[in-house]
């Protein structure tokens, strides 16, 4: 339904810094509708490929069996032209990174590698939810991907623990998936550069290598801004 069903804008986010939209597909569900033309152009990542990036993060976390993004499309049209669109997850927006329990933040070192992985920029305590039935779930991916490092996060929790096992196994089978002419690597080619596909598998490769949570660089910022 995502990629074939009508959209029907409901209502605009305003808190962000790229227009993004609520919409309703196919009369049934909620989606959230992030137009190309509406992206604020950035120094550092090439113009119009944040939308693309949105359903790479999708493609990566499926690869790893995480299912921590919400399913995620680029329609090839919509009321503002081409976009992501993204199944909208019911969720209370006063839970948070922020005001999570304990409890809860213990259970995101998944959320933590993904976003090593996906060499996040901005990884607000705002864009984790806490889904209906318990479900973490990660939303915001635009300015993923670099080539170069630009981890920025809130989530600096387990650092210079050891990545549990199981985490490990699922980039090892990741590593598999991206090969060169893979399915999911010609997925990916479709939003991602040469350079940051490789980027990509050389960051699986370096946290396989030295499989530990890595603490907050001294010399660079960490944090993205505003951190909600």
């Amino acid at each position: 339904m995502l990629q074939t069903g009508e959209l029907e804008l409901e209502g605009q986010f305003t808190w962000g810094s790229n227009y993004t939209f609520l919409a309703r597909v196919g009369g049934q569900l909620e989606g959230v509708y992030k137009p190309v033309k509406g992206e604020q152009p950035l120094w550092d990542f090439p113009q119009e490929t944040l939308a693309g990036r949105e359903v790479a993060a999708y493609l990566l976390s499926e690869a790893l069996g995480w299912q921590l993004v919400p399913p995620t499309v680029l329609r090839a049209e919509g009321p503002f032209g081409p976009g992501s669109l993204q199944y909208r997850v019911q969720h209370d927006p006063e839970l948070h990174y922020f005001t999570f329990e304990d409890a809860v933040r213990q259970r995101l070192r998944p959320a933590a590698v993904f976003d090593l992985l996906a060499n996040n920029a901005d990884r607000k305590g705002g864009h984790i939810l806490l889904g209906e039935d318990g479900h973490i779930w990660l939303i915001d991916h635009g300015i993923c991907f670099h080539e170069e490092p630009k981890l920025r996060t809130v989530v600096w929790d387990f650092a210079g623990e050891p990545i549990p096992a199981e985490l490990l196994d699922a980039m090892r089978g990741l590593q598999v998936k991206l090969r060169a002419g893979s399915p999911l690597a010609e997925q990916l080619a479709a939003y991602l550069s040469p350079a940051e596909l490789d980027a990509l598998r050389q960051r699986a490769a370096a946290l396989l290598a030295q499989p530990v949570f890595p603490h907050p660089p001294e010399d660079e910022r960490y944090m993205p801004w505003p951190p909600v």
